[in-house]
C-alpha cells in the first residue's frame, strides 16, 4: 500500500505562465536546470496568496529570466484555464506532494529588450540555456505530460502567432 496520496484527492496547483515572443515571432523556450533530460518550456510558476495571474506572470518573468515589467507588453490574456496532470510516479514527490498538477492562466507578451537582457542567473536559477524558438515547435521540446497543454495555449494564441 502506497503513503502517497490518490491523486484525485488533490488540488490543481494555480500558475501563471507566459509566451515569451520576439520582435521575430519566436517564442522564449528555458532548458530547465534540474534534469538531464531535454525539458524546454516557457516561464511559468505558481500564484502567491493575494496576488493576480497578470502580476504572477510578470513576476516570473523577472524571477526566472530576469526580464522585468518594463521590458515587456502585454498582447494577450488566452481563454480559460489550462490544466495538465503530473505522472503518478511524479504525484507526492514535488510541490511537496500538495497538487496533482497545476492549472494555468496564459499570457502573451512581446519582449520590448534585446537578447543581453535575459539573465538566467536569477536567485533561484530555473534554466541552464535558452533559446527562440517557432511557437509551434515547443509542444515537441516540453515533457510529453505537458504537451497537450502547450498545443492548447498555441491554439488560444494562433490569431497573434506568424505562420
Amino acid at each position: 500500500m502506497s503513503d502517497a496520496p490518490a491523486k484525485i484527492d488533490l488540488p490543481y496547483r494555480p500558475c501563471a505562465g507566459v509566451m515569451l515572443l520576439n520582435r521575430d515571432g519566436l517564442a522564449f523556450a528555458g532548458q530547465r536546470i534540474d534534469t538531464t533530460m531535454e525539458a524546454w518550456q516557457m516561464p511559468q510558476g505558481g500564484i502567491d496568496p493575494g496576488e493576480s495571474a497578470g502580476q504572477a506572470a510578470v513576476r516570473e518573468l523577472d524571477e526566472e529570466i530576469g526580464v522585468g515589467h518594463d521590458k515587456v507588453e502585454l498582447i494577450a490574456q488566452a481563454p480559460g484555464e489550462f490544466y495538465y496532470d503530473l505522472p503518478d510516479e511524479l504525484v507526492g514527490k514535488v510541490w511537496k506532494g500538495k497538487w496533482r498538477g497545476q492549472r494555468q492562466t496564459w499570457f502573451l507578451y512581446r519582449f520590448l529588450g534585446e537578447d543581453l537582457d535575459i539573465n538566467l542567473a536569477t536567485t533561484h536559477p530555473e534554466f541552464s540555456t535558452w533559446r527562440w524558438v517557432d511557437p509551434h515547435d515547443l509542444p515537441a521540446l516540453i515533457v510529453p505530460f505537458k504537451r497537450k497543454l502547450y498545443e492548447d495555449v498555441i491554439a488560444a494564441f494562433s490569431p497573434y502567432l506568424n505562420g
